[in-house]
């Protein structure tokens, strides 16, 4: 794709590191991308095909994205999976969701090693089954000397759930008279780079409880399109988006 070329050439001449927040246009690629993946259910519906089925297409469809990303220079892709909200969904489908889970794991991990991808879950991953929960620690484990992309996967997370429980962390580990800037290192991930876009697929216009403390300076984009429809075209045309944006962070 020549878009992508062009992308990958601009990064080039950027650099990959910039400073935190730089003033002015943003950069062709942003080095931290996070995705709020709807539009599953939808997607089956309309197909008449049972909700399992669109979230197996959502899976086939994050694969895609991943390398794209990778591809492309993202450094950090953050994408929400399952929230803390979605346990009330009927149990069948609960119950598709973590068989989907652990057969990714086992799918995918060998490949993302083999690319250069770490992998991270961030969420109550306490309240996982031990199964999915040893497997989750198996990939973060077999991962986690690669550099070239992180995948960080919010897993049983919710934005709230993660600052009530950094809060608590704080009060408890922070010495007396600790800067607010201390905060953010009891994150689930304090080592997350802040997103710089975040993206929601199916035309849903909203952040649905996720990374609140990290998002405060992120441009959003809104796509309509559904999430197992989504791919590399569509990400770059939001990179396009992006980086057409001014980023001034306050300032004027």
């Amino acid at each position: 794709m020549a878009l992508m070329s062009r992308l990958r050439a601009a990064r080039a001449a950027l650099g990959t590191r910039t400073s935190a927040r730089p003033e002015g246009p943003a950069r062709a690629v942003p080095e931290s991308v996070a995705i709020i993946m709807d539009g599953n259910g939808r997607w089956a519906r309309r197909r008449r095909l049972p909700t399992a089925a669109g979230h197996r297409a959502g899976a086939k469809a994050l694969r895609r994205v991943v390398r794209a990303a990778g591809d492309m220079g993202v450094r950090d892709l953050t994408v929400f999976s399952f929230s803390t909200e979605n346990w009330s969904r009927p149990q069948h489908e609960v119950e598709d969701l973590m068989v989907l889970f652990s057969e990714l794991i086992d799918r995918e991990v060998p490949d993302l090693d083999a690319e250069g991808v770490s992998i991270r879950f961030i969420g109550r991953l306490d309240q996982l089954g031990d199964a999915l929960r040893a497997k989750i620690d198996e990939a973060e484990a077999r991962t986690a000397r690669h550099e070239r992309m992180r995948l960080f996967i919010a897993m049983n997370y919710g934005g709230r759930a993660e600052i009530v429980d950094a809060a608590r962390r704080f009060a408890s580990e922070a010495p007396p008279g600790a800067p607010d800037e201390d905060f953010g290192r009891f994150m689930y991930a304090p080592d997350l780079r802040d997103p710089e876009l975040i993206i929601r697929t199916s035309g849903e216009e909203r952040l649905s409880n996720f990374l609140l403390w990290q998002s405060a300076y992120a441009e959003l984009v809104f796509s309509d399109r559904l999430w197992p429809d989504f791919g590399p075209d569509d990400l770059e045309a939001a990179f396009q988006e992006y980086a057409s944006r001014s980023r001034r962070f306050g300032a004027r």
